[in-house]
């Protein structure tokens, strides 16, 4: 079927939900994707994190074929001989005490929710239904309803309220400000270690600790969200090791379903995850024995092959080269391992001119909030794939205007 057939289908059928690159693919492999017009492309955005081990990695998909064609979906009324071992993985790999398997992302940080507001009134003592959660400008952390509640993109709850009540939002990596909003009933606080959907926002230095201190301080638990972050795209496992900070709550997801399945968890200490008994909470397809075992093997191919140390130093590669690049269009470069961000100036070009000729150069990327381009790859990436990358976004940023074209 031709790009523009396949294009009208989506158009005619699909909600308008989203806007993509006018591109269709069809095949990848590790680093790479092709297009339906049989051209190599090199993927820098990794599905937000969802493909960190890059495109059909061979282990991962050898083990979901092999569970398919045994045992898929159980729903968890019974056991199954892989939640286990994967619950363990995870758990031993995070230093968390219990883990509660979701689908998606969004899944995730719903659960952990629940769980801190039961959390404060089972052992905080807070009054029915007063228990709030302190979060940041700035923040993504899904599209339900509760999560766009207290988004402060207002394109994100416009036209969906009623909103749900019970959350504060304080300015992202502004210390005085969490400490300020503090008081007798915040339950948590819900944070991004870095802001990806924002712009690839990196915090100062130290502000992560300091919040975790400050929770302790209060007694009020400290919930990250390492969805985009975690599983080794900044460089460790958990990009909350950076400063040794050891959450109450730990969201995941992305990469946990190894670039095939949509696989995420909740993982806390044993006294908040003990909130929840049978029936309290759950999911028809939540740690079903082919997410169980994608997800152990997710997590086995990245520490078995260095995946967050490729991060690191690919990432200090990467970064490094980009920020020797000169543009009058360019702001800044920024980011962490593999965890990169290209800042536009909107007098010059948008972020999604650039992903366009990007595209063009033979790479793929998609802006953020029209100034700000990911530069995600696969962490299998290696130095050929580095200068791939150098050499697409060198010829993108050279196809842009150098003077204003936008008052």
């Amino acid at each position: 079927m031709a790009h523009s057939d396949i294009r009208a289908l989506e158009d005619r059928y699909g909600a308008h939900n989203y806007a993509p690159m006018d591109v269709t693919l069809v095949h990848g492999e590790g680093i790479h994707v092709w297009d339906d017009e049989g051209r190599c492309l090199l993927d820098l955005m990794s599905a937000y994190s969802a493909v960190s081990h890059g495109h059909c990695h061979p282990r991962i998909v050898h083990v979901a074929q092999e569970q398919m064609a045994r045992l898929s979906v159980t729903s968890r009324a019974y056991h199954n001989e892989w939640l286990g071992p994967f619950l363990e993985r995870v758990c031993t790999l995070t230093g968390m005490d219990r883990a509660l398997p979701m689908n998606s992302g969004a899944e995730a940080v719903e659960t952990a929710i629940k769980a801190a507001r039961k959390w404060a009134y089972r052992h905080k003592g807070l009054a029915d239904n007063q228990a709030q959660i302190i979060v940041m400008d700035g923040n993504f952390h899904g599209r339900t309803t509760t999560i766009v509640s207290f988004s402060s993109e207002s394109s994100y709850r416009e036209g969906f309220g009623p909103l749900t009540p019970g959350f504060i939002s304080v300015a992202y990596g502004d210390i005085q400000a969490l400490s300020q909003a503090m008081g007798p009933q915040i339950a948590a606080v819900l944070v991004e270690p870095m802001q990806g959907e924002a712009g690839i926002r990196l915090p100062p230095t130290g502000w992560l600790h300091d919040v975790e201190a400050l929770c302790r301080q209060h007694n009020v638990l400290l919930l990250v969200d390492e969805i985009q972050t975690g599983l080794g795209r900044t460089g460790r496992v958990l990009a909350c090791e950076h400063e040794g900070v050891h959450p109450d709550g730990l969201m995941l997801g992305k990469a946990l379903g190894g670039g095939l399945l949509p696989v995420s968890m909740f993982l806390a200490r044993e006294d908040l995850m003990d909130v929840f008994g049978p029936g309290e909470h759950g999911s028809t397809f939540g740690g079903n024995p082919l997410a169980a075992r994608v997800g152990l093997e997710a997590l086995n191919v990245m520490i078995e092959e260095n995946l967050p140390i490729n991060a690191s130093r690919q990432g200090g590669r990467l970064l490094e080269a980009l920020r020797r690049l000169h543009h009058p269009a360019l702001k800044e470069v920024r980011g962490i391992g593999l965890f990169i961000g290209m800042e536009f100036d909107p007098a010059y070009a948008s972020a999604r001119e650039f992903c366009h000729y990007l595209l063009e150069a033979g790479a793929l990327s998609k802006d953020t909030h029209g100034t700000v381009a990911r530069i995600c790859p696969p962490l299998v990436i290696d130095d050929s794939g580095v200068q791939e990358a150098i050499d697409c976004i060198t010829q993108a940023l050279h196809r842009l205007p150098k003077l204003p074209v936008k008052l």
